[in-house]
């Protein structure tokens, strides 16, 4: 059995802490990591918020402790969703900000996401690296001879009328809408959101609960969304609404039942600005659909296109001034919302988009649908990285004669189809992204290439 005073460094992943509690991450984790942020940022006041797992809080007690023992105050918002940690830091000028999460994983998993001033996020390549070094060489700074304040605060309130800010709630319709939370965060704001708007609403899973007795809460897998989407069709509803644990990614369901694509929602998200605001930057992301940038043209935008990550798109943003950014995993990015994801203004935006233009989700979709046939992510696991590194060579040299570029895997464009392969950042697997112009060709090319993929 693992020693639990030892931190392990295989939790500290390309973008946050996350392992199984306690055998991975644990409290003695959680107290190291809370003093290597607080040490490592030079931080004076953080903010620490936490999700609904049973073993939540006390990795955030453990946390603020660690933090405090540097002489670091410590602002304790409760048991927020990821995306109010973020709005916590910029409201109250603080110096960074940590939340207790595994966001999408199941109850046995937790984490930690971790931000600096303004929400910027802390990644394996800028500041998670640094802290695990710190870490693992016992390293830490000596405990400080004045610990720490602490206080709790309050910043719901304040939240809900930030994110009010992105839409005109007077133009919303009484839609007929079902949510999901997944017993995680989205249980907590969703219903205050839909408080404020005239729509009907159905609930599923919308107890805040870590032990998560319906499902898990990663609307990702199809198993997890088979109650909202029936009762979506049940109830002949507008629109499906589904969050993950930490409620910083939301997904649909369309009134026919339909699971809406990432690449989709980041098109009528990009649609939705670029009514209000024409000509700004979009940034999506290398995998998505061709319906993301043939959309921003198509409304006189401009769509740049980013690698994969939050880290990455957030740092694009603020280089171009985007007013949006998007992925096809269901993380949206707002420059009015410190360049952060969040996950309940694209919820707000969606509603409002249907309600401008008079039609329903399943309509908006229609000429997307018509015309862009996308496979969705396919993962495939290979036995060695040295392997994955080897296969992403053969497609490079396969596809030769098509539009070949490296800005994250391999991506080769032709002029009826084109495909994204490119690596886990943490095991030895290979996600692949393809796009057809018709049904066919899609099938027929996804397959061919998952077939040198695995062959």
């Amino acid at each position: 059995m693992a020693d639990v005073n030892v931190v392990n460094p295989e939790i500290f992943k390309a973008y946050d802490v996350r392992g199984l509690y306690p055998s991975e991450v644990n409290e003695t984790a959680a107290h190291d990591i809370g003093g290597a942020f607080a040490s490592y940022l030079g931080a004076r006041r953080i903010a620490v918020t936490r999700d609904m797992r049973t073993s939540s809080p006390g990795l955030a007690e453990a946390f603020i402790e660690g933090a405090r023992q540097q002489g670091c105050d410590v602002v304790d918002y409760g048991m927020m969703p990821t995306d109010v940690m973020y709005f916590a830091v910029c409201r109250d000028g603080l110096d960074g900000g940590a939340q207790i999460t595994a966001s999408h994983n199941p109850k046995e998993y937790n984490g930690i996401k971790l931000v600096s001033k303004g929400a910027k996020p802390l990644s394996g390549e800028v500041g998670l690296k640094e802290i695990r070094e710190m870490i693992m060489a016992r390293e830490l700074p000596p405990r400080q001879p004045t610990m720490g304040g602490y206080e709790r605060r309050e910043v719901v309130d304040d939240y809900l009328e930030h994110i009010f800010r992105f839409i005109d709630p007077s133009i919303i319709k009484p839609f007929s809408c079902v949510l999901d939370a997944g017993s995680g965060m989205g249980g907590l704001i969703g219903p205050k959101i839909f408080a404020r708007l005239p729509c009907r609403t159905s609930h599923v899973a919308m107890e805040v609960d870590g032990t998560f007795p319906h499902h898990e809460s990663n609307p990702l897998i199809e198993e997890n969304r088979r109650t909202v989407t029936q009762r979506v069709l049940d109830e002949k509803a507008d629109i499906g609404i589904a969050w993950d644990g930490d409620a910083d990614r939301c997904f649909f369901i369309d009134g026919t039942g339909d699971f809406v694509a990432g690449d989709f929602v980041t098109a009528l998200l990009a649609e939705a600005f670029l009514l209000k605001y024409p000509g700004e930057k979009i940034i999506y992301d290398v995998r998505a659909s061709y319906a993301v940038k043939d959309l921003v043209a198509q409304y006189g935008g401009a769509a740049l296109m980013s690698r994969v990550g939050h880290a990455f798109i957030k740092q694009r943003m603020r280089a171009e001034d985007a007013i949006f950014g998007g992925e096809v995993t269901g993380h949206y990015y707002f420059r009015d919302n410190f360049y952060a994801d969040n996950g309940f203004i694209p919820v707000l935006l969606i509603l409002e988009l249907m309600s401008r233009k008079g039609q329903t989700l399943a309509e908006l979709l229609a000429p997307l649908r018509e015309k862009y046939f996308i496979s969705g992510e396919i993962n495939t696991k290979l036995a060695t990285m040295a392997l994955a590194d080897e296969k992403i060579a053969e497609l490079t040299a396969r596809y030769a004669d098509g539009h070949v570029y490296h800005l994250d895997g391999v991506s080769v464009e032709y002029p009826d189809w084109h495909f994204n392969v490119r690596k886990s950042n943490t095991e030895p697997l290979l996600r692949l992204n393809l796009e057809g112009v018709t049904g066919d060709i899609m099938q027929r090319r996804r397959d061919e290439v998952l077939g040198i993929i695995r062959g």
